[in-house]
Parts: structure tokens; sequence; C-alpha cells
């Protein structure tokens, strides 16, 4: 009798990652409309397929990575965006950030991230200027299809996000219709504006990030020197008064520092694999992605970051081993 092929390869760690995605999910639709999940499911549809492309020649099941790759990435997007370039995003992601270096647990880059870099540098104006404001007052967007930027009433868009308000002063605040309350540390902690499809609620966040910690789908020694790294950058950058940076507790609420660290800097594979090498990596992300937020131009900051971390993160870990005396692992035939 012939064995029946397996389609899926899961692994304990992304199962719990998805677990922990399912509030976040449920808040997205909540404050976003259906749409958002209209997208989730096109995107993981088009993850799985085409993984299956390259694993199929290999005669190996897709990794149950590729799910976890799907939700992260639509996390990532701001919920007006055309399905046909989330579509091309996660694409382009599973096959450059993932399968060019021979599949799940060979990747050099997070997957997720690299298909975000993608359209935020292909399709600048719609990751970064067509944003809408949140419904919030129940049941929201329970009862929402959704807006896309072409459909939004003008009442609905907004141009910015928190993480790019909070670098402008009082008098661009007021040219944009913004106040300082719209900024405060409350709001922005619980997440009723304008901002990705995954991370604009800093609290759930941060206690689905609880859950990752628990199980240990996550590394704490990341999300602490993360946390620690941008805490230490962002206040001495706050207290110069450099860049107009905004102080730490606004500026780590404000943006995808959250979900970044939590979710995206603890990839078991593309993050360093040594203990010392994720004290390391994890301040690394947290130091950079203060640093990009304030003087670049992208208030993706974190994103970028990540990205440059999963670059240093195996010559980290060879240069600490090679410091403790461990032999090195011989490069595949």
């Amino acid at each position: 009798m012939p064995q029946q092929r397996k389609w899926v390869n899961w692994q304990q760690p992304m199962k719990h990652v998805l677990v922990a995605s399912v509030p976040l999910t449920v808040a997205a639709v909540y404050l976003f409309g259906w749409r958002i999940l209209a997208m989730m499911l096109l995107v993981t549809v088009a993850a799985y397929v085409t993984e299956a492309v390259f694993t199929r020649q290999w005669k190996e099941p897709v990794s149950s990575a590729v799910f976890v790759s799907a939700v992260l990435f639509t996390f990532s997007l701001p919920p007006t965006l055309p399905y046909w370039m989330a579509v091309l995003g996660i694409v382009f992601g599973i096959v450059f950030g993932k399968m060019v270096y021979g599949g799940f647990g060979r990747n050099v880059f997070n997957p997720a991230l690299t298909g975000r870099a993608f359209v935020y540098i292909s399709f600048g104006n719609y990751m970064t200027a067509q944003w809408v404001e949140p419904w919030t007052r129940f049941p929201a967007g329970l009862v929402h299809w959704g807006w896309t930027a072409a459909s939004a009433p003008p009442d609905v868009i907004t141009t910015a996000t928190p993480g790019i308000l909070l670098k402008l002063s009082a008098a661009a605040l007021a040219e944009r219709g913004a106040t300082a309350a719209d900024l405060s540390f409350w709001h922005l902690f619980i997440g009723d504006c304008a901002g990705v499809i995954g991370g604009t609620s800093a609290a759930l966040t941060i206690l689905c990030g609880l859950y990752l910690l628990w199980t240990k789908a996550a590394s704490y020694r990341i999300v602490i020197s993360g946390f620690l790294g941008y805490a230490v950058v962002q206040t001495l950058l706050w207290r110069f008064g450099l860049a107009n940076a905004p102080d730490p507790w606004r500026a780590s609420t404000g943006g995808s520092l959250v979900i970044g660290i939590f979710f995206y800097a603890t990839d078991p594979v593309s993050a360093a694999q040594t203990n010392v090498g994720r004290w390391i990596y994890g301040a690394f992300i947290g130091a950079m992605s203060s640093a990009i937020a304030t003087f670049s131009a992208w208030p993706a900051g974190t994103m970028f970051a990540i990205l440059l971390a999963n670059m240093f993160a195996p010559i980290t870990d060879y240069v600490i081993r090679l410091l403790q005396g461990i032999p090195q692992k011989a490069p595949a035939s």
C-alpha cells in the first residue's frame, strides 16, 4: 500500500505562533473590517502554493512555518493595500527570502519581512500614505467589509500613522488636524488609531507576545535585549533633543516595535542561534529600530533593523563559537 503523502510538516513552535496570532487577527477585523480576513486567506493560499512548487520537486512537505510567514506578512501591511500587491509581496518573500536558500531552516532573512520590504520599496505610496482610521465603536468592523484607498471617504483616509506623527512639531501636527491628545501614551497603547493590520494595539500585542515567551516559542533573550536596546538609544535621543525624537514610552507604542520584537525578531531560523548571540542580536535590533525611525524618512525602523540583524546573525554566531572554542559546523556539500 503506497504511503500517503504528507502535505504539511507541523512544528510545535509554529503552532504556538499561530495561536498567539488569533487575538491579533480578531482585533484587526474589529478595527478594519472583514476585508482583512479575506486578504490573509489569499496571502496564505499564495504562500502555500509558492512553497509547494519547490517542495514538490524535493519530495518534501510544506513547512507549517509558511502559514506563520503569511500571517505575519499580512499583519505588517496597511489595511487598504490592494489584494494583488499583498499576493505579489508574499510570493516574493517566500521565494527570495526562503526557498532560494533551500527552504525551511536554511533561510537567512525573515520571509515575511522580505516580502514587506519588497512591497514597501516597490509601492511606497500605498505603504506610507494610504491609511484609514479604524472603527472603534461596537460593533465596529464586525459589521463592515473594510475600505480600500480608492473607496474610502476623505474623512476616513489619513496619510500618516502615529509613528510618523510623533516626529512632527506641534505646528506641523496642527496643519494635519492632529493634537497632542491624539498621541497620548494611553491612546497609542490601546491602539484605536491608524496603523498596520496586526500591530496597532501594543497592549494586545504584549499579551500575545508573553504567550510566546511562556510556551518558549520566542527567545526571552532576544525580547529583553531588544526592548532594552531600544529604551537606551531612544531615551538618549529624546533627552538630547535630537531630530525631534519622542519619549521612549510613546515611541515604542506608536509604531511596530512591540510586534516586531515579539513576533518577527524571534523567528527561530533567521535569528542568532547562540545564547550570547541572541543578546547581541536583540540589542542591535532595538538600537537600530530607534536610530532608523528617528533619523530616516522611514517610520518602519524595526523592519529594516531586523533584516540587518538577520544578515549579521550568522557571522555573530560564528565569532562567538570561535571565541568559546566550539567546533564550527562543516558547510553543506
